[in-house]
């Protein structure tokens, strides 16, 4: 098993679900809590966001081969839309894909924002779960299985300490600070579609392509 591997879906899912560039959004939503329902508000979506990811993990190659789509198209799907995101992240946005003004104004009026819109789509939107579904359908082996859910709840934990310490790091970065690791994951992220499109004309063009 290739641990760089790992640590590259790792920071795949940090630079795609972006958690830094959520904590504002996060602060917002949760404003009228107190700090107690705040850390339980992030703890329940980031739980979520995990059982989100675990099942697409699991799922993501039958549901492909349900509808009779193969791993190279989904590739170019999936990688066009990351690098969408990607785009509106370079302009420090969350996008339009993320999220739009309707489901804005639906959050604001909702008690519980854990699960949605916090947790789906804003976190584990279209561009995680076409992700996980393009690498667990290249790492099928149960190694490899393992070897995801545990990147998976690693990557849970370092985004619940985040919105543990939201307000204290949304005051400490400001909007200018935040905006400017979103433009940095929003680059990785580019760069991440750019080679999953790649690859995936790849694989449907072989003799094209060399």
């Amino acid at each position: 098993m290739d641990l760089t591997l790992y640590v590259k879906f790792f920071l795949g899912l940090v630079a795609i679900i972006n958690p830094v560039g959520l904590l504002p959004v996060f602060v917002s939503l949760t404003s009228h809590q107190t700090e107690a329902e705040r850390n339980h508000t992030g703890k329940v979506a980031n739980f979520a966001v995990v059982v989100i990811l675990l099942v697409t993990i699991v799922a993501g190659q039958h549901i492909l081969n349900m509808f009779s789509i193969s791993l190279s198209a989904f590739r170019i799907a999936g990688g066009s839309l990351i690098a969408i995101i990607a785009m509106s992240m370079l302009q420090g946005k969350l996008g339009e894909v993320k999220r739009n003004q309707e489901e804005d104004r639906e959050a604001s009026g909702m008690e519980s924002v854990a699960v949605v819109p916090l947790a789906l789509p804003l976190m584990a939107g279209p561009g995680a779960i076409s992700s996980v579904i393009v690498f667990a359908a290249s790492h099928n082996t149960l190694m490899d299985l393992v070897a995801m859910f545990v990147t998976v709840v690693l990557f849970g934990l370092l985004s619940f300490g985040l919105f543990r310490m939201a307000p204290m790091i949304y005051k400490v970065l400001g909007k200018t600070g935040i905006n400017v690791i979103t433009r940095l994951m929003g680059l990785l992220m580019l760069s991440i579609g750019i080679e999953v499109i790649a690859a995936g004309f790849k694989g449907m063009f072989p003799t094209l392509l060399g």
